[in-house]
């Protein structure tokens, strides 16, 4: 299974994060099998491929709790077909 998470990067006391789709198995800063994004939480900046964001969720991809807020925050969800916006059970 493919999760959307944030990899952590940058250095110590500052921490910026990539947005990757990585295997559920592989632990935070494993292989990931692609960047889809990134996120400064310091600056508040977010860049975000949105094309690749949406094809690994239509693919059947979960963000994590905070990558979810990040996508929902940008709007990426309104651009999915309706009966895929259920994500968290």
């Amino acid at each position: 299974m493919v999760k959307l998470r944030l990899k952590r990067c940058g250095r110590k006391q500052r921490a910026v994060y990539r947005i990757v789709a990585i295997d559920v198995r592989c632990r935070r800063e494993g292989r990931d099998l692609r960047k889809v994004g990134f996120y400064d939480p310091i600056k508040n900046q977010t860049y975000l491929n949105v094309p690749a964001i949406l094809y690994f969720l239509e693919k059947g991809a979960q963000p994590t709790g905070t990558v979810e807020d990040i996508l929902r925050k940008a709007e990426v969800f309104k651009e999915l077909r309706p009966n895929q916006t259920q994500f968290r059970k």
